[in-house]
């Protein structure tokens, strides 16, 4: 009996964190200040069990994430600009990800929304 409430125990903790990974997946906008005033980031990712991978649009082009994690319903991943190595580590809940941003110029916050299947499909 144990043994049966134990098994059932982890596959409801495996699916769980299967259902949050792959509620990552789609394309994710947010806004970020800079010193030129504010502008828009899109980010795309796709989980593949424990691993996140994706890119993150701007006004200059795509560049790909690395070293992208899930652990359930927390995303962490690293992007490089300019020479600069920026880390994101992120809390997922629904349709929205609570982001922190750590780079060369300390540390920022953003929201990023779920962009709508259609506008995934579109772009």
């Amino acid at each position: 009996m144990l043994r049966h409430t134990m098994a059932a125990v982890i596959l409801v903790v495996l699916f769980a964190g299967i259902s949050v990974a792959a509620g990552v997946d789609g394309r994710w906008q947010g806004t970020l200040s800079g010193p030129n005033g504010d502008f828009k980031i899109t980010f795309n990712f796709k989980a593949r069990g424990a691993t996140l991978v994706g890119t993150v649009e701007t006004a200059n082009g795509k560049v790909p994430i690395s070293d992208g994690k899930v652990d359930g319903n927390k995303i962490s991943f690293r992007t490089h600009f300019g020479g600069s190595s920026i880390d994101h580590e992120g809390t997922v809940s629904g349709d929205t990800i609570q982001l922190k941003i750590t780079g060369p110029w300390g540390q920022s916050d953003m929201t990023l929304n779920r962009l709508p299947a259609k506008q995934n499909a579109s772009q």
